[in-house]
């Protein structure tokens, strides 16, 4: 039995060439919306968009600095908080504070522990939300934090009071938290799609390809030999292109209708202003900040409105809420481990966010008005 066999030509494998790269934060395109395994899209979210890592280290510095009042043993309280060991060759309540509301932004929960030996209180510690699981008790009011052990199964951790444990932004159906990046991973992909189109254009706009293009004539023999000709003018502007790699201006000479053209000229790059300053704008408007303290000069008044200032100043008055329960308890139990009843007060820096100059002219006017009505007196 014979075979028939197909007379259709076979496919072309010119695709097999071409290049499929996109930008390397694949996670991105792949996000499901309200999953649990988030951790490393927020983390390549923050790697890929400078913005948004600016955005968070801005408002844990904007946050500011604290102080703790109480009745007794204030003094040696204030010595603790500023000599206590907090890991990774820190020290200082206010490093801790840096690297739980670093954790608390960018994941949406932070957690602590505070490690005690004996009866001393011996350092604070902040720890890794992506190495535990959260889980609910008996009750709401009973939450238990698990870890893995020996055999790789998730066990709640033993002494569940030492532990702290902040959430940002808790909601009836995510009651663990959100980050402070949700609802960006869409346009965060987008974003990155114009960035690496943009890249890519200016490759080869640097590294110009050309086609050289061999019209033979209509002379039966020139047609003929119009291979040979082609492979010469090949050898030929292969040698011309390499020489001027090595700096050596060299010219290149043809006979016959030759034409040479750079690849791709005719096609516009398209302008990515527009677009991306809108998607920077959706991004920024999350995170509260104004543009230009991310470096985004979109108006010619570089100056925070009093407007500006208050809704700011309420978003970081938040932040602070969220995590002043986990201080206070840093605290309660120094003083409880040393002796003392008393209930200490988390007092927070003044967050100023007015130009100096403004704030000098006014202390000067009040001075005056003051020393004017001293005067009538």
């Amino acid at each position: 039995m014979k075979l028939k066999r197909s007379s259709a030509p076979a496919a072309a494998a010119v695709t097999q060439l071409r290049c499929g790269r996109e930008h390397p934060f694949g996670s991105l395109k792949a996000y499901i919306p309200l999953s649990q395994n988030e951790y490393g899209l927020y983390r390549s979210m923050r790697e890929a968009l400078p913005v948004l890592d600016a955005a968070i280290c801005k408002l844990v510095r904007l946050t500011g600095g604290f102080r703790v009042e109480c009745a007794q043993g204030q003094q040696q309280l204030a010595d603790f908080l500023r000599t206590v060991p907090c890991g990774r060759g820190q020290r200082g309540i206010h490093s801790f504070l840096a690297a739980y509301l670093d954790s608390l932004l960018l994941y949406g929960r932070a957690i602590g522990e505070m490690v005690v030996t004996g009866n001393r209180f011996s350092a604070v510690c902040w720890g890794d939300v992506t190495a535990v699981q959260i889980e609910e008790g008996a009750s709401p009011l009973d939450v238990k934090i698990c870890a893995p052990d020996e055999n790789g199964a998730m066990r709640p951790l033993p002494y569940q009071h030492l532990l702290l444990l902040t959430t940002l932004n808790p909601e009836p159906a995510n009651p663990y938290g959100v980050s402070l990046l949700r609802s960006m991973p869409f346009l965060a992909d987008i974003l990155m799609k114009i960035y690496q189109t943009v890249g890519i254009n200016w490759e080869h706009a640097g590294n110009v390809r050309y086609a050289v293009v061999c019209k033979p004539g209509g002379d039966s023999m020139e047609r003929t030999a119009a291979a040979g000709h082609a492979e010469a003018i090949a050898s030929e502007w292969a040698a011309a292109m390499q020489d001027s790699k090595n700096g050596v201006v060299r010219d290149f000479v043809a006979v016959g209708d030759v034409s040479v053209k750079v690849i791709g000229s005719d096609g516009q790059i398209l302008d990515s202003e527009i677009p991306v300053r809108q998607l920077l704008e959706q991004l920024v408007a999350k995170t509260g900040l104004p543009p230009f303290l991310l470096g985004l000069s979109w108006s010619s008044t570089e100056r925070m409105s009093r407007q500006q200032a208050d809704l700011l100043t309420s978003e970081l008055w938040s932040i602070r809420r969220a995590v002043e329960p986990a201080l206070e308890r840093i605290c309660e139990l120094w003083l409880r481990l040393n002796g003392y009843s008393c209930a200490p007060k988390i007092v927070w820096e003044d967050i100023s966010l007015q130009d100096l100059v403004e704030e000098a002219h006014a202390a000067l006017y009040r001075a005056q008005a003051e020393q004017l009505e001293i005067s009538k007196e």
